[in-house]
C-alpha cells in the first residue's frame, strides 16, 4: 500500500517448501502402483470409532475420522471407506451418508469447541490441493475471529493448541448420538 492507503499490487508469500509437493509425480503415477491409501488402511479390521486410529465415527458407507495433520484443534475429514477420487464416482448411498456425515461432524465441532463458524471444504485433484487425490474427503474444521496467523507461511510451522488425542475425546463426547 502507499501512504495514501491504495493498493499498488498484488502481494506475493513466497512457499519454496511447497516445490517438493507440487513436483511430485502425477496421479496416474501414483495409482499405477496400486498400493492402498491412508484411509483404506486406516479401516482395516476396524469397526466402529477407534481413538488410536482417530476414527470418530463409522456408517455403512462413510466415516469421519481426525485429520492428522490439522488446521487448527477439531479439524476432521468425513469420507467414503471406498477408494474413490472424487464425488462423482460416490454411489447414491455413499453420497447420502457422507453428507449425512458432515452434518453430524458440524453438528459435533459446534457443541465441541463453540466457534464463530465452520470451514468445510473439499479438494478434487492434487492441482486443487488435495494431499491424498486417490480418496476424496470433505474437510470440516471450526473457525474463530481473528485465528488467522501467518506462521504456516514463515515458519513453516502450524500451532495446534491440543494433541490429536484430547480433539478426539473432546469430538467423541460431543458426536451426536442419533444413527442415519
Amino acid at each position: 500500500m502507499t501512504r495514501s492507503g491504495q493498493r499498488t499490487g498484488l502481494g506475493q508469500i513466497w512457499a519454496g517448501w511447497r516445490k517438493e509437493y507440487v513436483s511430485r509425480g502425477s496421479n496416474e503415477d501414483n495409482r499405477a502402483n496400486h498400493s492402498k491409501t491412508v484411509f483404506e488402511r486406516m479401516f482395516e479390521g476396524c469397526q466402529g470409532p477407534s481413538k488410536d486410529r482417530y476414527i470418530l465415527w463409522q456408517g455403512t458407507h462413510c466415516a469421519a475420522v481426525l485429520n492428522r495433520y490439522p488446521y487448527v484443534s477439531g479439524h476432521l475429514l468425513v469420507l467414503p471407506k471406498r477408494r474413490i477420487s472424487d464425488l462423482a464416482g460416490l454411489n447414491d448411498e455413499e453420497y447420502i451418508e457422507l453428507w449425512q456425515g458432515v452434518r453430524l461432524a458440524t453438528e459435533a465441532i459446534q457443541s465441541a469447541y463453540m466457534p464463530d463458524g465452520i470451514n468445510i471444504g473439499v479438494n478434487i485433484g492434487e492441482a486443487a490441493g488435495a494431499s491424498i487425490p486417490d480418496h476424496v474427503h470433505v474437510h470440516c474444521l471450526p473457525r474463530w475471529k481473528g485465528d488467522t496467523t501467518f506462521l504456516t507461511s514463515v515458519a513453516e510451522a502450524r500451532m495446534i493448541p491440543e494433541a490429536l488425542s484430547l480433539s478426539w475425546d473432546k469430538l467423541q463426547e460431543h458426536w451426536p448420538k442419533r444413527t442415519i
